[in-house]
């Protein structure tokens, strides 16, 4: 491309550029060489430095999905509860007027980078992108996967990634009610910190993510814009972090949880007086994302003007306000004439509030900064779908995938008996108690949270807008069991997140996930991800669960290895009578227990495996769908007709943590006394086996559950019996369940601890 001297639009002089300079530039910023001529080629001239910015940050992985669209377009969308139209937080229909809006995203670059500023933002962030729709936040969840504990930075991640959610959730006045905390050698380096949020919504309130109505006022509300996150979450996520990644903690965003309730009680009100005809949050990207994306939407223009932008330094130039990621800002479209309504209400609750523009019936965004115009560009030459550009990388199975699938585990010895092994698991930071965590976030405030962190299966919450109805959320996603084989591990994601719902009586309806991976170029990654994803979408067709939205996180490795690919799901499950919850612990002295579904002998990628072995070996746990729809049918009936007192999944550490989980969660010091009707190896002890659950029933519902598995096709074993205080397992150990609960309890403290005295 020839020099350029100069560019000239209609709207005048924008830039001294020369080609060479300009492409070099773009290099810096992340866009490729055939990126570069691509949006020359959009806008019919080379862009100047605040443009190619622009293109940078909105072309990133973390904006455009470039890498993964096309196979994200593959997964089932559509459904009857599922509501369109809105583009900040899935929407599903509750009925009666109201929706549900929730979304699951990741921070886990800054959170690498800072992890108590990451964490924090990280939730404030997917809080914004549920108050953005409309709805009242009522809840968060996280899913957090750290490193090897004896490394004294892990711990130190541990801390302040867990103190900077329960700092931004306590304060902000949202319960985090539930989550998962899993610890493998290949997330030291690079954590993975997914934040979930659930809020409701009257569905005649819902807010677009759209520009629309030419002359309406384009405001920005909330904090001033600062220098802080600029390249920050749409660079960090789209690049492979280096030995040198402490040296951009600078571009991590900052967050005020008090800033941000504020915020959320203006937009309340302003929504409630009908001053907002449009909403987006400012996240990735900042004012550059949200113009662009709901001027796309709309089909229309705006006219910025930078200098009416609040901002923390006066002397910021045009493309550091385009490109700041400062957090608690929203971008508004208030009808014309009611803007003094608007700012009456951000007055009284003291956030700020400015008219920054206004839309255009050209489709057209023109910035200005000190009267000149400093950027004009198409918006649809930005967004994702659009004008960014989509890629279909190469895919290559790993030569690792058949040699550790050529490893038997059941065949291996067992070194350790299996009492022993017992101890071992029930301590292992994957399964012990995660105490330490959820202590530290409040989980009822708003006095909606029906079962607490620990007790069941999935968060259970009261919804006071429907009184006797409730909503269920899990996160569920086992890294090992994908790293084995993705597309049955990413199967097993989904049925477990729903089997949870499942679990405490809820009907699973839809879900939202986070795909962490590692680099997209890599052909052995990239065929991780494309088989995840399929293996996700299917599983989900065959539960009749469509996908309302999430997140996928790229480049999460370190200059040593990647990540265990880590498909993220987040399921939401609808209760039409809350108090026909069920917990996992069991309740009742002289209650039976059944083990319902399938009894395989598969110990590979599983718990025991890695805690007695030290490996990750063998095929993930065999996965029938059938199975698994006919397991959920028989939870959703039993919890129904109120035949079960308790309900617990078999997941990490197999049938005998399972076993100890619903002692130690019990009422009181209920314990269990168990007779297996099969041989105790570590195969039927500790297998992780897909599709089965342990309930506890009256001996008088007996017949009843077991005709229901009869017409459902469900083995159902009767294996033991709800005792006083002691836990027994015939033939394998028998203890106090006050010995069970210490051991529990005590493991993830004492673990932390003892990495704080190497540290």
């Amino acid at each position: 491309m020839a020099a350029v001297a100069h560019c000239r639009t209609a709207g005048g002089t924008l830039m001294h550029t020369e080609s060479a300079p300009m492409l070099q530039m773009a290099l810096e910023l992340g866009l490729t060489e055939e990126e570069y001529g691509r949006a020359c080629q959009l806008l019919g001239r080379e862009p100047n430095a605040t443009e190619l910015g622009m293109f940078a940050v909105m072309w990133s992985e973390h904006c455009s999905y470039k890498n993964s669209l096309l196979l994200l377009r593959t997964l089932p969308r559509t459904g009857a509860r599922v509501l369109t139209g809105n583009e900040n937080a899935g929407l599903v229909e509750l009925g009666d007027g109201y929706a549900i809006a929730f979304k699951i995203e990741s921070h886990n670059h800054p959170s690498a980078v800072e992890p108590y500023q990451g964490a924090a933002t990280g939730v404030g962030g997917i809080l914004r992108d549920i108050f953005a729709t409309g709805a009242r936040p009522i809840a968060v969840l996280n899913s957090l996967r750290f490193g090897d504990l004896r490394h004294p930075r892990v711990r130190y991640l541990v801390r302040e990634v867990v103190r900077g959610i329960g700092d931004y959730g306590n304060a902000f006045g949202v319960p985090t009610v539930g989550g998962e905390v899993y610890f493998m050698p290949c997330y030291t380096d690079n954590p993975l910190v997914n934040a979930l949020a659930v809020g409701i919504v009257r569905t005649d309130r819902i807010v677009p993510a759209v520009a629309r109505g030419v002359g309406n006022s384009v405001m920005l509300v909330g904090s001033r814009t600062g220098r802080d996150g600029i390249h920050g979450a749409s660079l960090l996520a789209s690049r492979t972090f280096g030995e040198d990644g402490t040296e951009m903690r600078p571009t991590v965003q900052v967050g005020d949880p008090f800033a941000e309730k504020l915020l959320w009680e203006a937009l309340q009100e302003m929504i409630h007086a009908g001053v907002i005809a449009g909403m987006q949050d400012m996240g990735a990207a900042g004012i550059c994302c949200s113009t662009a994306e709901m001027s796309a939407r709309g089909r229309v223009g705006m006219r910025i003007d930078l200098d009416a932008v609040p901002l923390r330094f006066p002397d910021m130039s045009a493309y550091e306000i385009l490109l700041s990621e400062s957090q608690e800002r929203m971008l508004v479209i208030v009808p014309r004439g009611m803007e003094p309504q608007a700012e009456a209400i951000c007055r009284k609750w003291g956030v700020l509030i400015s008219r920054i523009g206004e839309i255009t019936d050209e489709a057209v965004l023109r910035y200005y900064r000190h009267g000149e115009l400093v950027a004009e560009l198409p918006p649809w030459t930005l967004v994702a779908g659009e004008g960014a550009p989509v890629y279909e990388r190469q895919a290559q199975q790993p030569a690792y995938i058949e040699q550790l699938r050529a490893i038997v585990p059941e065949e291996l010895p067992e070194p350790l008996a299996p009492e022993e092994a017992f101890w071992k698991l029930l301590g292992a930071p994957n399964i012990a108690s995660k105490r330490w965590v959820y202590e530290q976030y409040d989980h009822q405030v708003q006095t909606n949270t029906v079962l607490l962190p620990g007790s069941a299966d999935a968060a259970v919450l009261r919804l006071k807008e429907l009184p006797g109805r409730g909503i269920a959320l899990s996160v569920d996603g086992n890294s090992r069991y994908v790293y084995l084989n993705p597309y049955r591990g990413a199967m097993i994601a989904v049925a477990e997140a729903a089997r949870n719902v499942a679990c405490v009586g809820a009907e699973p309806v839809a879900v939202t996930n986070c795909l962490n991976f590692g680099d997209p170029y890599d052909p052995e990654i990239f065929w991780q991800f494309r088989e995840a994803v399929y293996g996700m979408g299917d599983a989900c067709r065959a539960l009749g669960l469509p996908v309302t939205g999430g997140n996928v996180s790229f480049y999460n490795e370190s200059p040593t290895a990647a990540i265990y690919p880590t498909p993220v799901i987040g399921m939401l499950g609808f209760l039409e009578d809350v108090t026909c919850a069920v917990g996992m612990g069991v309740r009742q002295e002289g209650d039976l227990l059944l083990l319902v579904g399938p009894q395989r002998a598969e110990l590979g990628g599983s718990e025991y495996l890695w805690v007695v072995h030290g490996m990750v070996a063998g095929d993930a746990p065999t996965l029938e769908l059938a199975e698994e729809r006919a397991l959920q049918r028989f939870l959703l009936e039993a919890a129904r007709r109120r035949w079960i007192h308790s309900a617990h999944d078999c997941a990490e550490g197999g049938l005998a943590i399972c076993l100890a989980e619903k002692a130690i969660a019990s009422r009181g010091e209920l314990g269990l006394d168990i007779a297996l009707p099969w041989e105790p190896t570590a195969a039927v002890l500790f297998g992780e086996a897909q599709s089965r659950v342990v309930v506890s029933c009256a001996p008088e519902q007996l017949p009843e559950l077991q005709a229901l598995c009869r017409d459902l096709g469900l083995p159902c074993a009767e294996i033991g019996r709800v005792v006083a205080r002691r836990f027994t397992i015939a033939g394998v150990l028998e203890t106090s369940v006050a010995q069970l609960r210490q051991h529990y309890e005590e493991a993830l403290p004492r673990a932390l601890e003892q990495v704080a005295r190497l540290g």
